[in-house]
Parts: C-alpha cells; structure tokens; sequence
C-alpha cells in the first residue's frame, strides 16, 4: 500500500470517529441517573468539586457519599465514591463515569449501592 492510501485512511478513520458519540446507559447508575436533571443529583448527593467546559457540555468531577459501613465479612470502613458526570448545556446528565469506587456492604460496588438506589 502506498503511504498517501495510508494517511488517507488514518486520516478518513480519525474523521469518523470524531464525529461519533457513545453514552454508555446500561450501568444501573447510568439507568438510574442520565437523562435526569444534574440539578437533582447534586441537591441529593452533594454539589461537585469543580468543572471543565467541553464544548456544549460540562464535566463535572463530584465526590460524595462518605460514610462508614458494616462489610459482610463483620468489619467497618471508610467509604466514598468519586466520578465524572457530563451533563449537556440544558443541565442534563448525559454520562456518569465512576472513577474511584470500592466495595459496599452487599457487593462489589459503594457508588452503585449509593447512585443507583431508588
């Protein structure tokens, strides 16, 4: 193949995926939260840390629900969750991406057990 076929494909390929937006909803936090207002989750789980604009959305970087719990195992700990919730220019929550979590009381997820409960 030649290089120009080459750069010409890249360069296609980059294009396409530009344009492409995935939002993940089949988390039971995702199910629960995107499509809700923002203003609602942080008046439930307390207001975020800070945010970046990008583009026509916000990412907001959110860390909330400390508490300590009783495990299965009859130990305590300290426990919180952290994460990044994008959220359209209609204060939308478009995506929830957890990205500090540890094990609950009853599984293998805090922020599950706190984000996706009724």
């Amino acid at each position: 193949m030649s290089r120009r076929l080459i750069a010409s494909t890249a360069l296609l390929a980059l294009t396409l995926s530009s344009c492409t937006t995935v939002t993940i909803t089949d988390s039971p936090i995702s199910k629960r939260w995107v499509g809700h207002s923002a203003g609602e989750f942080f008046a439930k789980y307390n207001p975020p840390l800070d945010d970046v604009s990008s583009g026509s959305s916000t990412v907001y970087s959110w860390r909330g629900g400390y508490k300590r719990i009783k495990l299965e195992n009859g130990k305590s700990a300290s426990v919180s969750c952290s994460a990044k919730i994008i959220v359209s220019s209609d204060y939308t929550i478009r995506n929830i991406e957890i990205t500090a979590d540890r094990p609950g009381a009853t599984g293998p997820s805090y922020c599950q057990e706190l984000l996706a409960g009724a």
